[in-house]
This record gives structure tokens, sequence and C-alpha cells, in this order.
């Protein structure tokens, strides 16, 4: 049985990570210091081999007993969690990066990083191949989390170059489904809260601005795929159907039945215009693509969204 540990291991997508994990085999630890995770995600989780250990990965990470697999995830990773936390953002990506690789080194164990289509910025290139270096602003406000991440990616290739760490980079785009916070503040978490209490839908913008989105079981399937594979370079895991902000919000009202109206908002600073994967390498190496539609992942992300803002 492996034993895997999952960085970040209470989060949303790291919860649906620990619980693919434990589907297939492997004993996990999650570690998570709670600052954007939450114990209810994990919870369904405690009586199976799974252990949870409350940890800032910031600070020295004392682990006993083997480890095969590390899947680092710990990070705020909305915006709105990210200005909020700048500091503690870039401390994660460096420090943590850092503390985790270390355990990785100590352990032989496969680690890895989890990545983002922020590594890119406000791209010139359409749609972003993994060959991209990215137009990111390192001073502007959103930079502490792309430089973060940039970073780590740096860090975790020269752990492999320089220490023959196996590593691997999954670059992860706009991911969504049960377990999004709330108060998350991205696009699909604030629309479907103000759909589902008929108040504005707030857009910022014109709504031109495009995203692709992946469910969450899609993406974690992709990961571990990864994991698995053989290749230490960067792949990007999402959805290439790519929508406007406004169709998305129009789709979110209909989809929730809702009496909301679109109402819209300055556009935040370097707020990426464009965002779409370039899923080649996805297909090519780990013979993976997504399997579900938006139309079918909003069914059961709505009935969370519901549950958790007790709408019947």
């Amino acid at each position: 049985m492996p034993r895997t540990l999952v960085t970040g291991g209470a989060g949303f997508i790291g919860s649906h990570l620990c619980e693919y994990l434990l589907d297939q085999g492997h004993s996990v630890v999650a570690m998570d210091n709670l600052l954007t995770g939450d114990p209810a995600n994990i919870e369904r989780l405690i009586g199976r081999d799974f252990v949870f250990v409350k940890h800032d990965v910031t600070n020295y990470i004392a682990l006993e007993g083997d480890l095969d697999y590390i899947f680092h995830f710990a990070s705020p990773a909305s915006p709105i969690d990210y200005l909020k936390l700048p500091i503690q953002t870039l401390k994660v990506g460096s420090l943590g990066t850092h503390n985790v690789l270390g355990v990785a080194k100590a352990k032989k164990a496969r680690i890895l990083l989890a990545s983002t289509s922020e590594v890119y910025g406000d791209p010139l290139v359409h749609p972003q191949r993994e060959d991209y270096w990215g137009n990111v602003n390192p001073i502007g406000p959103r930079g502490v989390y792309d430089e973060a991440k940039r970073f780590s990616e740096a860090m975790v290739m020269a752990y492999h170059r320089f220490h023959g760490v196996e590593t691997r980079i999954v670059r992860i785009f706009n991911t969504y489904g049960p377990r999004m916070r709330v108060e998350d503040g991205r696009a699909i978490p604030a629309f479907m809260s103000q759909a589902l209490k008929n108040e504005d839908v707030t857009v910022f913008g014109d709504g031109t601005q495009t995203r692709s989105l992946c469910f969450a079981s899609d993406l974690v399937e992709g990961i571990y795929r990864l994991m698995l594979s053989d290749t230490s370079d960067p792949v990007n895991i999402g959805n290439p159907q790519e929508l406007t902000i406004l169709d998305l919000a129009k789709k979110v009202i209909a989809a929730t039945g809702s009496r909301s109206r679109i109402v819209e908002r300055p556009l935040p600073e370097d707020d990426p215009k464009i965002r779409q994967p370039d899923i080649t390498r996805a297909r090519k190496i780990l013979g993976w693509e997504p399997k579900v539609g938006l139309d079918e992942g909003l069914i059961p992300t709505i009935a969370y969204f519901r549950s958790k803002l007790g709408i019947t």
C-alpha cells in the first residue's frame, strides 16, 4: 500500500485528491494549517486509512515513517485569499515548497507540485502551451501568487536536476465543483451564491474575458495520471472548452432558475483577459482529457452551494 502525503489536503482540490487516493488504495496523510482549508471537506474520510495533521508547511516538517508520494497543494489559491494573505502566499510558495522538497529528498518520495495557469499571467499566446514563458507583472497585486508558483516550479526543477528528486509539475486551469468555499471570490462561487439568493450577479469588466472550466473529478484523475507518468516537464490539466465570463454568468443564472440580473464592476488589475489550456501534452503523455461538460458539472455544484447556503 503506497503511503502518500497531501499538503493542503483540507482544501477544495486537496480534499478531492485525498478521497481519490484512498479509493486507489493509498494510505493518506493530509497536512493543512486550515488557513483556507476546511475540516468539513475531509470529515467523510475519517475512519479510512487517513490521517490529518494540522501543520503549516512553511515551518519544518517532521513526519515519521516512509513516504512514496507527495502532492504539494498547500497555498491560498483564489484572488480574494492571496490579496488578503500576500506574505503567507509568498512564504508557502518558497519556504513551504523548500520544506516539502526536503521531505521528498529525505524519504526518496516522488513529489508533484500543484502549479497554476497563473504562471502564464495575462497571456500573449492563445491557447496557452507549456513552452510559453508567460506575461506576468511581478510587482502587481496578483504577483504574490503568480511569482510564488513560478518560484516553486524553479525550485522543483532545481531539486530534480541537482538532487535527482523525482518531480512532477501540474499547471492547473480553472477548476470547479463541490467543496469550493462560498466566499472563495472566483467566478463560480460568486455567481452561484449571488444567483441562488436572487442578488445581482457581478461581472468584472464587460464580461468578454474568457475562462476554461474543468470539473474537480476530471482534474484529480489527470493529476494522478501525471504522478504515475515518466515526465518531469510541466503539464497543463484543464478543460479547453472556453467561454466568456458573461456567458458563464448567464449559464449559472439559468441553471439555478434565478431572477438575478447581471451588473458590471471595474476589472481588477492584471486580471487575465483570456485563459484556455492547450492539453496536447496531457492527451499524448497521459492519455487524459476531461469527460464532464459544464452543464453536467454545474448540477452537483449547484446542489452543494444550495446546501451550504441553506437554500432549498
